[in-house]
C-alpha cells in the first residue's frame, strides 16, 4: 500500500489539499482507463471485448475501489468506515443518473413535434433547436428502453439484502450473512450477465459510432497515421465479404484494390466525413481546386498549382469537375491500397496521403505537427504500438486507482468527522467528482452532437455505469458483507438509490424526453440526498 500521510495529522487546509490531491490522481486514473480502453476499440479483433467487457469493467473500477479499501481494516473501523464505500456507490449511481442525464437531454435537444397524440424528435436538417423547454428534447430509442430495463433488473440484489434487514432484530451482521452470499451470487451473475448483452451490443450501430469516433480524435491529433489507423481494419473489413479469413478451409482473400468493402466504407465515411464538410467551404458537398489547395497549405505543405491538378484529377474519376464525399472516400482507400503495394511512392501518392492527413485535420487555425514515434512508424507496426500504449494506460490507470483509493476512502472519512456529519453524505457529493468525471464528459460530448446515434450513445453509457454499480460495485459490498461479516444497516440509502433508477426507467418508457424534464432529472440528486436524511430522520437505519 502507499505510504500516505495520516489525514488525522494535517489541519483544515492540510485535509482541502490532501483530497484536491487525490482527486485529481484518481480523476487522471479514471481517464487513463478510459482513454486506455477507447484506444483498443481501433483494433477490430478486440473492438467487441473491448466494448462490451474492458470498458465497462474497467470504468468502474475506481469507484470498486474506493468501495473495498471501505470496508479493510479492523472490524470496528471497517463497519464504521463502510459508510463512505456506500455514499460513493450511492453517489456515483445517482449523480450519473442525474446531473450528466439531464445535461445530456439539453445538451442534445431538437424540436418535438405532437401528430395523432404522438411526439417526436425531429433530427432531419437543419436541425430546429430553438423552443422553450417543454417544446424541445430527445428521442428515447429502443435501446435506450431496453437499457433502462436491465438496468431496474439488476436492482435485484438490492431486495436480496434489504428485505431480510428489515425484519432482522438482533446480530444484524450474522442474520445477513447467508443473503449476503445469495446477493453477492446474484451479483456476479448479474455481471457477467451484462458483460454477455455488452458483447453483443458492441456490434450494434451505436457501438461502432464510438469505435470511428475514437479513431478520428486520434487521426485529427495526428497520434497515427490513416494508413496505422485503418491497417487492421482493412485486414478485417477490406473484402467485399464480411471479413478476411485463413484458415484451413479457406484461402485469404486479398482486399478488392478498386472499391472498399461495405463496412470497411461505413469506417472511413463516418471518420473523414466531418472533416471533408469543414472544407466544403461552398457546402455543395463537393470540394473544387481551390478548396483543396486550402486544406493542403493549411497543413503547411507547399504545393504548386500543378501539383494540386494532379491530384484533383486522381480524385476526380467522374471528370465532373468537383469531388464529392464518395469519390473522396474511395480515393482514400485507393491511396491506402498503393502504399501497401508499393512502399515506393510516387510525387501523386505522396501528395494525396497528406491530403488525407490534412483534411483530418479539421481545418484549425493551428494544428501540431505528427509527433515523432507511433505515426513515423509503418502501419503495421503502429497497430502494436497502439496496443503497447493502450495497456500501458490501462495498468498505469488501474495501478494508480489501488494505489490511492484507500488514502482517499480516509480523508473523506475525517472530513466527515470534522463536519461532524455521516461519511455518506461526503463521499456522496465527492466521490463521484473523482471516479466518475470521465463519464460525465464523454456524455456531454455526444449529447451534443444531437443525433438519435449520439443522444442513444450518451445515455447508454450512463445506464451502463448504473448498471455495472448494481452488479460489480454491489458485489464487492455483498462480499465484504459475508466475509468480513459487517452489517448491511442503509435502508435509506438503498431506498434511494431504487428510487431514482425506477424513477428514470419510468421516464425513458416514453418516445422522447422534454428539456425540461431534463431539468427535472437534474434536480432529482439534491432531492435524493434530501431523502436519505428524511428517511434516517424516521428511523429507517
Amino acid at each position: 500500500m502507499l505510504p500516505s500521510i495520516d489525514p488525522e495529522d494535517v489541519g483544515n487546509t492540510g485535509l482541502i489539499w490532501l483530497f484536491a490531491t487525490y482527486g485529481y490522481v484518481l480523476f487522471r486514473a479514471s481517464n487513463l482507463i478510459s482513454e486506455g480502453s477507447e484506444l483498443l476499440l481501433l483494433v477490430p479483433s478486440l473492438a467487441g471485448l473491448v466494448g462490451g467487457v474492458i470498458l465497462p469493467l474497467l470504468g468502474a473500477v475506481p469507484d470498486g475501489a474506493i468501495m473495498l479499501f471501505s470496508g479493510m481494516g479492523d472490524i470496528e473501523q471497517a463497519q464504521e468506515s463502510l459508510s463512505v464505500g456506500i455514499g460513493a456507490l450511492a453517489g456515483s449511481t445517482i449523480m450519473l443518473l442525474t446531473i450528466p442525464w439531464g445535461l445530456s437531454v439539453i445538451a442534445g435537444s431538437v424540436a418535438i413535434t405532437e401528430t395523432d397524440g404522438k411526439k417526436k424528435a425531429i433530427y432531419t436538417s437543419p436541425k430546429q433547436t430553438e423552443g422553450s423547454l417543454s417544446e424541445t428534447g430527445v428521442a428515447i430509442t429502443d435501446t435506450i428502453k431496453k437499457g433502462s430495463f436491465i438496468m431496474v433488473l439488476t436492482t435485484i440484489p438490492y431486495f436480496v439484502i434489504q428485505v431480510p434487514a428489515f425484519f432482522i432484530k438482533e446480530n444484524l451482521a450474522v442474520g445477513e450473512r447467508y443473503w449476503a452470499l445469495i446477493g453477492f451470487i446474484i451479483c456476479i451473475s448479474g455481471f457477467v450477465g451484462y458483460l454477455y448483452v455488452n458483447v453483443k451490443a458492441s456490434q450494434e450501430d451505436e457501438a461502432k459510432y464510438h469505435r470511428t469516433q475514437v479513431m478520428a480524435k486520434l487521426l485529427k491529433s495526428g497520434q497515427m497515421s490513416l494508413a496505422g489507423v485503418f491497417d487492421d481494419v482493412i485486414d478485417t473489413f477490406g473484402t467485399t465479404g464480411e471479413s478476411r479469413t485463413n484458415d484451413e478451409n479457406s484461402a485469404l482473400v486479398q482486399p478488392n484494390d478498386d472499391e472498399p468493402s461495405a463496412k470497411l466504407k461505413e469506417y472511413m465515411c463516418n471518420v473523414l466525413r466531418p472533416s471533408f464538410n469543414k472544407y466544403d467551404m461552398d457546402g455543395n458537398g463537393t470540394l473544387q481546386r481551390s478548396e483543396i489547395k486550402k486544406f493542403l497549405t493549411d497543413f503547411h505543405e507547399s504545393v504548386t498549382d500543378d501539383e494540386v491538378e494532379t491530384l484533383f484529377i486522381k480524385y476526380d474519376k467522374d471528370n465532373s469537375g468537383a469531388v464529392d464525399f464518395d469519390e473522396f472516400c474511395s480515393g482514400c482507400y485507393s491511396f491506402l491500397m498503393a502504399a501497401r503495394r508499393d512502399e515506393n511512392a510516387t510525387v501523386e501518392s505522396v501528395l494525396a496521403k497528406t491530403a488525407v492527413h490534412a483534411v483530418l485535420s479539421d481545418g484549425g487555425e493551428e494544428e501540431e505537427d505528427i509527433p515523432e514515434g507511433i505515426a513515423e512508424l509503418p502501419a503495421d507496426q503502429q497497430q502494436y504500438a497502439i496496443k503497447k500504449m493502450a495497456f500501458s494506460m490501462l495498468a498505469l490507470g488501474t495501478f494508480l486507482v489501488l494505489m490511492f483509493a484507500d488514502p482517499m476512502v480516509d480523508v473523506m472519512q475525517e472530513i466527515a468527522v470534522r463536519v461532524n456529519i455521516s461519511p455518506f453524505y461526503v463521499s456522496f457529493v465527492l466521490a463521484p467528482l473523482a471516479s466518475n468525471a470521465s463519464e460525465v464528459i464523454a456524455s456531454q460530448y455526444y449529447a451534443s452532437k444531437k443525433t438519435t446515434k449520439t443522444i442513444t450513445v450518451s445515455l447508454s453509457a450512463l445506464q451502463g455505469a448504473a448498471c455495472m454499480n448494481n452488479t460489480f460495485c454491489l458485489a464487492i459490498f455483498m462480499g465484504l458483507i459475508y466475509f468480513r461479516g459487517l452489517a448491511w444497516q442503509y435502508t435509506a440509502e438503498t431506498i434511494s438509490i431504487l428510487v431514482v433508477q425506477y424513477i428514470i426507467y419510468a421516464m425513458t418508457k416514453a418516445d422522447t424526453m422534454s428539456g425540461l424534464e431534463g431539468v427535472i432529472i437534474m434536480s432529482i440528486f439534491p432531492l435524493s440526498i434530501m431523502l436519505v436524511a428524511g428517511l434516517e430522520y424516521l428511523g429507517f437505519d
